[in-house]
């Protein structure tokens, strides 16, 4: 059976909470670079991330259920600004914290990053906010 990526994750949590709900739903479906991914976070760009790939027949089906579990999610977390469900959970580059942390990474030659702080984004207006 032929299996193509449905959506890639960068963290083996939200990925394995996609596998899961498409799995509730019968797709045949497994995770492709999860321990790569998992064990050395640092190749997560040049792997691609973690990919959800899902059997060729059931593609169709796949895609339609995680994208209206994103609709929902995000009619969960409106911006708080403007209104709009367009938002999602990004990491944010814009704190100094961030930019400290990848500095003295850089210097000390640390291969683990530290966490990077992620907040809410809304696309429309493009207010941050943090979760509620």
């Amino acid at each position: 059976m032929d299996y193509v990526i449905a959506s890639t994750y960068n963290n083996y949590i939200e990925a394995h909470l996609a596998m899961g709900n498409l799995q509730s739903e019968s797709i045949n479906c497994w995770l492709k670079d999860e321990n790569t991914v998992t064990i050395d976070p640092i190749l997560t760009n040049a792997v691609g991330g973690i990919k959800l790939m899902v059997a060729q027949p059931q593609i169709g089906r796949a895609l339609d259920i995680l994208k209206n579990t994103k609709k929902e999610y995000q009619q969960q977390h409106p911006c708080p600004h403007c209104g709009s469900t367009n938002v999602e959970y990004v990491s944010t580059p814009k704190k100094a914290s961030n930019w400290l942390g990848t500095l003295i990474n850089l210097l000390l030659g640390i291969g683990a990053p530290l966490p990077v702080d992620k907040v809410h984004h809304c696309f429309d207006c493009g207010y941050e906010y943090e979760a509620q």
